[in-house]
């Protein structure tokens, strides 16, 4: 059963490292393209939070490549420097779809309140399913008990939902970044057609991650209904 577990993060994680691969050569490619309105990632941001009436969400620079992210805690949308100070297509739809969780915040849309509610139980989750793998690994005999099949299957049930919830979250931020872009004509053409491309490569990541988690969960219950026959 073990074992099992391992092939199945094998194979994923080799998806998901081409999937992320995908989406930097997307980036890439979208990163040269200038926007036609020679807009910044931060100025297009600015723009969509005053268009939806946000006026208590910051805007700042954080670092590192692909690491923009909304925190609904503080209040912050992190643009990467890329994004913050780029003028490109890849900017325009990273910073739109950063927006478009503050808008969901905004909005208290509801999987984005269902995702940030699990955080904490998903955190102590993923905490137990190291400590799982850790134990398989000094016994791996240990896991045909059934009790700690149960706590498994609870910690992969926990983080598999959460996964799940998280892409309505990012489509939904996504599909409003987009509309946005449109309808503000801060892309036109080729450049609304390059800022959707990207975001569907982004989204996959997510896609990509959610089925992993459910494959191991269904393994783990199958495997443990398996041992009740």
């Amino acid at each position: 059963m073990y074992m099992g577990l391992i092939v199945i993060s094998i194979v994923f994680a080799g998806i998901g490292w081409l999937v992320s691969n995908k989406l930097k050569s997307k980036f890439a490619t979208y990163s040269k393209m200038p926007l036609q309105t020679g807009l910044s990632g931060q100025e297009i941001a600015s723009q969509m939070l005053a268009f939806y009436g946000i006026q208590d969400v910051k805007i700042m620079q954080g670092e590192g490549m692909l690491t923009d992210h909304y925190n609904p805690q503080t209040k912050i949308v992190n643009l990467s420097p890329e994004v913050y100070n780029g003028r490109s297509v890849a900017s325009a739809a990273v910073a739109a779809h950063e927006c478009g969780h503050a808008v969901q915040h905004a909005e208290a849309y509801a999987a984005l309140k269902m995702r940030s509610a699990l955080v904490p139980v998903v955190q102590i989750s993923a905490s137990m399913q190291r400590y799982l793998f850790m134990f398989g690994i000094i016994g791996i005999a240990s896991f045909n008990s059934p009790i700690i099949l149960m706590i498994a299957i609870a910690a992969f049930g926990v983080t598999t939902l959460f996964s799940l919830i998280t892409l309505p979250v990012e489509f939904d931020a996504s599909r409003r970044a987009l509309a946005w872009l449109d309808s503000s004509n801060v892309t036109h053409g080729q450049e609304y057609t390059g800022a959707k491309d990207a975001l569907t490569w982004a989204a996959m990541t997510y896609v990509a991650a959610a089925l992993a988690a459910l494959v191991q969960l269904l393994y783990l219950v199958m495997y443990f209904m398996g041992g009740r026959n």
